[in-house]
C-alpha cells in the first residue's frame, strides 16, 4: 500500500543529545538553534503535509508544530497515542490553526476519544495494542498527507526506523555537548545490536546554516 514519504527532521547536540536531561523540554536547547536555522526548520514544515511527534513530546514540550519562520501553510498535525493519552488542553489540540489527527489503538477507552473529539480532533485507529505505524501511514496517505516530517521524540524514531518506514532523516547539529546516561538521543528502542541489522542511509548533502551545521541523509535501497 502506498505511504507518505517520510523525513525525520530534529536538533541533536555533537554527543547526540535531544534534551538537556530525561524528561526536560527540547525547547530549551532550541533557543541554542539561530534565526537561520529555525528558517530551514520551518520551511520544511511549510513544504510538508503532516508533521508528527509523539505523545510524551506534547506531554513535555506542548508544541504548536506550526510554520512561523517562513511563509506557508501549517501541516496537519499528527500525534500517535496509544491510548489518546495527551492532556486536553494541548496547543495541538487548537484546532483553529491546524488540523489535527490523534493516532491511537484499538484499547483506547471510547470516553478518551469522545474527548479528543470534542476538541476538533480527528481520531485514527491502527494498531490493536499500540499504535502500529504499518497500518497508520497508508491511512494517512489516503487522507491527503503525501510528505510527513517527523519532529521526535526518540521513541517515535527508532518505531519508524525499525519497520523501514524512514526515507530521509536531516539532522541541525548545535555545537555544544550535554552528556548524561539517560539523556534521550535521536533514537532509542532495543537497538538493533548487530552490524547486519542496523539501517543504512547515505549521505544527500551536508553544508553550514548560521552557527549550526545540517546533515542530510537518505535511505540506502
Amino acid at each position: 500500500m502506498k505511504r507518505p514519504y517520510v523525513l525525520i527532521v530534529s536538533e541533536v547536540t555533537i554527543d547526540g543529545k535531544l534534551t538537556l536531561a530525561k524528561g526536560v523540554s527540547s525547547k530549551e536547547i532550541m533557543k541554542l538553534m539561530d534565526e537561520e536555522a529555525n528558517r530551514y526548520l520551518h520551511q520544511i514544515r511549510a513544504e510538508c503535509d503532516g508533521i508528527m511527534v509523539g505523545a510524551n513530546t506534547v506531554r513535555i514540550d506542548n508544541p504548536n508544530l506550526t510554520v512561523r519562520y517562513v511563509e506557508g501553510k501549517n501541516p496537519t498535525r499528527i500525534i500517535p497515542a496509544s491510548t489518546g493519552d495527551i492532556p486536553l488542553d494541548a496547543n495541538v489540540l487548537n484546532t483553529d490553526v491546524a488540523p489535527t489527527v490523534i493516532a491511537v489503538s484499538r484499547k483506547a477507552p471510547a470516553e478518551r476519544l469522545e474527548k479528543l473529539k470534542e476538541r476538533g480532533a480527528q481520531v485514527v485507529v491502527a494498531g490493536d495494542e499500540r499504535v502500529d505505524f504499518g497500518e497508520l501511514l497508508p491511512k494517512l496517505y489516503g487522507m491527503g498527507i503525501k510528505k510527513l516530517m517527523v519532529e521526535g521524540g526518540s521513541k517515535v524514531n527508532w518505531e519508524l526506523i525499525k519497520n523501514d518506514l524512514v526515507d530521509e532523516i536531516r539532522l541541525i547539529h548545535l555545537p555544544v555537548v550535554v552528556g548524561g546516561d539517560d539523556v534521550p538521543s535521536l533514537v532509542s528502542g532495543e537497538g538493533f545490536k548487530t552490524l547486519e541489522a542496523v539501517k543504512r542511509f547515505k549521505i544527500k548533502r551536508v553544508f553550514q546554516c548560521g552557527n549550526q551545521v545540517i546533515t542530510e541523509y537518505e535511505k540506502t535501497p
